[in-house]
This record gives C-alpha cells, structure tokens and sequence, in this order.
C-alpha cells in the first residue's frame, strides 16, 4: 500500500525516456523515434502514451506580450497496458512533422524559435511521467535559397520568432494557430528597411507573406505574397525575389 501511495506522489513510479532516431530534420518529413517505459516499485496500468508535438509562441497583451506552448499535434502511441514492477518495454513511433512547425535551423542575431517533443504517460491517480526532447528543423533548400537570397541583397537576419494567430496571403492562409517571423534588417545612409517573411508550407508549394517597414517612410508598412515550389531553381526565387526587394 505504502509503495502505491508514493507511486500516485511521482516516487517510484514508471518512468519514461523518448529516444528520437533522427532529431533533425525538415518540415513535413517523418519523424521516428521509440518511447522506453521502465515500471516502478508497483504494477502500473498505462490509459495512454501521448506524443505533443510542441513550440513556443509570443502572445501580445495589452500591457506587453508573454510566452506560452502551443501544441501544433497530438498522437496516441499505444492502447493501455500494464507495467509491471521493474518491467521495460520500447514503443516504436512515427509520424510526418507538421507543415507549419517553426523552422529552428536559423543563423539569426536572437533566434526564439524552438522545436521539441514531449512524451507524456497517461497513469491514474498519479503523477503524469513526462520527457522532453528538442527537435532541430532545417529550413528546405528552397527557402534557405529565399534567405541567402535576401542576406546577399545587403540585409541581415536579425530575428526569429513564433506568434499566436494566423496568416492570411494573396490565395492562401496558414491552420495551426501560430506562424514564423523571420525578421531582415539593413541599413541605408538615409533610411533603413525592415522584412518579415513567414513561410507556409503546402504540400510541394511554399507560400511566402512578406511585410516591408520602412523608416522615415510615409507609406505604412507595405505587404507582398508569392509562392514557390519546393524544387525552385535559384534564378526562380530570384525573379519572385525582385519585386520585394525593390519595394
């Protein structure tokens, strides 16, 4: 009876290790990985296995912003089980990384965008067992092309970030409730000029939804959208480049 009651208090309870087979990787590719269950001093019954898929975004307030986890999907692993006293047992996983997970992968001044999973055991009447595991997400080819493209156009990637809400482009907008800035800077002898671009994977097309700001401008901030295709050549991101830069 003593050993369950400090199993419900989180002592000597099942424990639980995520181990991720490829830990980096790109938006939209699959994820695999195998959940270890080790029992603990009594027998266990594990309701469920739940994989969060997670990230961090920036919500504004009125009197400034705060941070808070946003999970982009949730999966169920396995149906519930018994855990024996000191039993181990490995769960292999895999699921397709959603396509509007932050890209982490970024050689910004102050890159907030992190990527992890967290794998959480379902047991009543007790503590929830949970782990933690951060995933890298490289940019595609053809958006670490759009951003090469813009850093040898004289700006630097000064920031990253993800926030709460949604993106709306010329024919298309995002789903999961959060989006990726990714802010530019450079600066001119008369003025500087600022670019948010957030990507929007779909399918084989990236969309991409640019926001212009610059000072001593009387215009407002200026917008632009276009998409590409996964496989974009240099000279197309350039073409569809040329409009935004000028702008």
């Amino acid at each position: 009876m003593f050993k369950k009651l400090k199993a419900s208090l989180g002592i000597g309870s099942a424990k639980v290790d995520t181990i991720l087979q490829n830990p980096s990787l790109y938006q939209g590719e699959i994820l695999q990985g195998n959940v270890h269950i080790k029992g603990g001093d009594v027998e266990q019954v594990i309701d469920a296995i739940s994989l969060k898929l997670c990230t961090e975004m920036k919500v504004e307030l009125e009197n400034g912003h705060s941070y808070q986890t946003f999970v982009l999907e949730t999966i169920k692993v396995n149906q519930p089980f018994t855990i024996h006293a000191s039993e181990e047992k490995s769960l292999p996983f895999e699921f397709k990384l959603h396509d509007e997970t932050p890209i982490t992968q970024l050689n910004a001044q102050n890159n907030q965008s992190k990527v992890w999973l967290e794998t959480t055991l379902d047991i009543d009447f007790a503590i929830d067992p949970s782990d933690r595991d951060f995933i890298e997400v490289k940019p595609l080819p053809a958006i670490a092309n759009v951003i090469t493209s813009i850093e040898n156009a004289g700006f630097n990637l000064m920031k990253a970030d993800v926030e709460k809400g949604f993106l709306q482009g010329g024919h298309f907008a995002s789903q999961s409730g959060c989006y990726q800035e990714i802010e530019f800077r450079n600066s001119g002898f008369f003025s500087s000029k600022e670019i948010e671009l957030s990507f929007i994977l779909d399918g084989a097309v990236i969309h991409c939804l640019a926001e212009i700001d610059r000072s001593m401008s009387t215009r407002g901030d200026q917008y632009t959208s276009f998409s590409i295709n996964r496989d974009a050549s240099v000279s197309d991101i350039s073409y569809q480049l040329d409009t935004l830069l000028r702008m």
